[in-house]
């Protein structure tokens, strides 16, 4: 997720298992706890940016780190909060709880975590929740801000306004799994209705909702892609189909910048030539309004020719040919009128 809403949502869980011990510090700890996974950023400033994307969400997304951090984090509230009453155990859990929050919720967004590194490679990706969706973050956010605001509140009040923060991004996150269920469900059953075959197919969710999901199936030469909302019901997938380019990486497959990306897109790649440069393309973050025009570029396009303006090359794509109606146009797609 977002840096804000890990910095939100931890405030809250800091306020409703710490809050009465140590007041409004409670929610400062919860805020940090549930930050500090994402202290990698630090290396990427000594590293390539091939090996810093697959160094984010890496060794300090681990179980592994998430049991250090916690003991770390529970010896350290334990020495600055003397003399207290609360168990070392206590804090243990508290501290558990809000990283392995956040590891979780990151395994949801279509990046991929390291859960097992050291010891494994292997990247998490749920593809449920996009990175910033703001119907998950928005209330507790709003709780966030009463807590931080309003001083002098009894500590009920407080707990109330905590676990509003909590429960709601917990029901919503229970039907952005639901709508994960009836799309990746929907998506197998068109496809064999419409006789497409694949090899292993994915969905994630478009930008700021859980509604239109974007619906990517390999084959033998490519990628058909398309979008797919979850009111769609009856009607059929609209693919795009777009060819894998291996031939155009052929001449540098054996480089190791080539070899980083291809892992972290996890094989979900494309090779494309735009003039005189080569592009790659992992199509795990979608197109740029795809579903407008299917034949869009994808969000995530590295530039193997001119490696210098690849910097925020994840986030570069994005919003890219949005405008004041690209909003409307979704919201259209969504409910089926386009």
């Amino acid at each position: 997720m977002d840096s804000l809403t890990h910095v939100v949502l931890g405030a809250c869980i800091g306020e409703a298992m710490l809050g009465r011990k140590i007041g409004r510090k409670a929610m400062a700890w919860g805020a940090m706890a549930q930050s500090l996974p994402d202290i990698d950023f630090v290396a990427g400033f000594w590293m390539d940016l091939p090996s810093e994307l697959l160094a984010h969400r890496g060794f300090t997304h681990s179980i592994l780190f998430a049991v250090l951090a916690t003991v770390t984090l529970s010896l350290a509230a334990d020495r600055i909060h003397r003399p207290h009453d609360i168990s070392f155990r206590r804090f243990n859990g508290f501290f558990a709880v809000e990283i392995l929050t956040h590891l979780l919720l990151d395994a949801c967004n279509n990046y991929g975590v390291g859960w097992f590194e050291p010891f494994s490679d292997f990247r998490v990706s749920f593809n449920s929740v996009y990175v910033a969706d703001p119907f998950f973050s928005v209330v507790p956010g709003v709780c966030f801000l009463v807590l931080a605001a309003v001083k002098g509140m009894p500590h009920a009040k407080r707990r109330r306004w905590a676990m509003a923060g909590l429960w709601a991004p917990v029901v919503y996150f229970g039907y952005t799994v639901i709508n994960k269920l009836t799309i990746d469900l929907s998506v197998r059953e068109k496809a064999k209705e419409m006789g497409v075959s694949y090899r292993r197919y994915f969905t994630t969710p478009s930008p700021l909702n859980s509604w239109l999901w974007f619906v990517v199936l390999e084959d033998g030469s490519g990628y058909s892609v398309g979008y797919r909302s979850v009111l769609d019901g009856d009607r059929p997938l609209r693919l795009t189909h777009h060819p894998k380019g291996d031939d155009l990486l052929r001449p540098v497959a054996d480089h190791e910048e080539v070899q980083k990306l291809k892992r972290f897109s996890q094989g979900f790649y494309t090779a494309q030539r735009w003039g005189d440069t080569l592009v790659f393309n992992d199509l795990r973050f979608g197109q740029v309004v795809g579903w407008e025009d299917g034949r869009n570029p994808f969000v995530f396009h590295y530039f193997l020719s001119h490696p210098e303006e690849n910097r925020l090359v994840v986030q570069r794509g994005r919003f890219a040919l949005w405008s004041m109606r690209t909003p409307l146009i979704m919201y259209e797609r969504i409910v089926g009128e386009r």
